[in-house]
């Protein structure tokens, strides 16, 4: 079996179909808590470049967020539009635990590689199949990329200010969601087949992935008649919860609780807040919200964002930085945490990024090798192995 050198997952074999970003980075997910993860890549033709598009999004030279979602993969070539590829795919996924794939509902069927035939080869194999709007319904043969997961979902219509058009997250959300959702069910089934011995599908959509996360929209608006829409920065009668001036920059504050709310008006210097009918409880917060805010806001007006923190820490009151990347690169938070740690590249040298997470007690996951930095770079070794080992078997 595959490498058990770390990780809650290790002995366990992923094969990764997917590009872009929803199938890959749930395949980085697994890789990260330690399983082995082989990915297939298309092979460069005439027409071609070949590879996990991937590999060229992202800023600087040579693009960097490869560097991110590869990273504990192997990359082996395929064309699965090519029936002897096809036969390669199908005992590779003979000899694995988990498949991730990504693909419009039906393309798996049409390369010989659907559920019904894997399984009868490998009954065992966990299949997770992410796609716009899951393997059933009327949509279902729709393209969908995650920024439509976000607007079926009712991310994209909440997020902004009210008098703008919906505003986007600056990440892929949509995508990064259904990922997470997709490594889930596939520990779910995994656990499972404990029990049964069998694998099963996992149908993940990008609009479910997003929905799930919506908190009480639906019944909000079929029980109560309420619509949520876009409010910017705050959220309607939760106060106060904002992001607040600063002499030298913005700050975030969230003392919408009664007890906090007594301690940010000691901050303040102002205790009678606490005590005044207008601010005193909850609900009476929230229909002062803009006054509250405006009130806070002229105070922070006088602080640099180092005194403000000071206070925060001192009252004990939930806030925090505005943190950019160059931020988290010199926070020594995030050094304590291993938040950021740095790989080694054969192209770009060291490279900051994500660490690993979430963090194990005793079996703790690990970046253990680079993302491939050509396509099809590990064939002999994955061919050596998985493949040698499906013909003894």
């Amino acid at each position: 079996m595959g490498d058990r050198g770390g990780g809650p997952l290790a002995g366990l074999r992923v094969l990764e179909l997917g590009q872009l970003i929803a199938g890959p980075f749930c395949g980085q997910l697994l890789g990260d808590m330690g399983a082995e993860v082989v990915k297939i890549e298309s092979p460069a033709t005439a027409t071609r470049r070949g590879g996990d598009p991937m590999r060229d999004w992202g800023q600087g030279k040579i693009p960097t967020w490869w560097r991110v979602i590869a990273r504990n993969k192997q990359s082996i070539a395929l064309d699965l539009g090519d029936p002897v590829d096809q036969e390669v795919a199908r005992r590779l996924a003979g000899q694995a635990d988990i498949l991730i794939e990504n693909f419009r509902p039906g393309t798996l069927e049409r390369w010989g590689l659907g559920p019904e035939i894997l399984h009868a080869l490998n009954p065992r194999l966990i299949i997770v199949r992410v796609s716009g709007y899951g393997q059933t319904g009327p949509y279902s043969q729709r393209a969908g990329f995650g920024g439509i997961g976000e607007a079926m979902g009712g991310w994209r219509a909440i997020v902004g200010e009210p008098d703008r058009p919906p505003s986007r997250m600056g990440v892929s959300i949509g995508d990064s969601l259904a990922a997470t959702y997709g490594c889930m069910g596939a520990l779910a089934a995994l656990h499972e087949r404990q029990t049964s011995g069998l694998g099963q599908v996992v149908d993940v959509s990008l609009f479910e992935s997003v929905l799930q996360v919506m908190e009480s929209l639906i019944p909000e608006q079929a029980v109560a008649g309420h619509a949520r829409t876009r409010t910017g920065s705050i959220l309607p009668g939760i106060a106060p919860s904002n992001v607040y001036p600063c002499r030298d920059g913005e700050y975030l504050i969230g003392g919408n609780g009664d007890a906090i709310f007594a301690r940010l008006a000691q901050a303040m210097g102002q205790p009678g807040l606490a005590t005044d009918p207008r601010y005193a409880a909850h609900l009476a917060r929230g229909e002062r919200q803009a006054e509250l805010d405006g009130l806070i806001g002229d105070w922070t007006r006088t602080l640099t964002i180092a005194e403000l923190e000071a206070l925060m820490i001192e009252h004990a009151i939930p806030a925090g930085r505005i943190f950019a990347a160059a931020d988290m690169l010199t926070d020594p938070h995030f050094a304590a945490r291993e938040a950021i740690v740095t790989v080694e590249d054969d192209e770009l040298g060291p490279v900051p990024m994500q660490g690993v997470f979430p963090k194990f007690s005793r079996t703790p996951g690990s970046i253990r090798s680079s993302a491939p930095a050509t396509v099809g770079q590990d064939d002999a070794a994955v061919r050596a192995t998985w493949l040698a080992e499906a013909r003894e078997g």
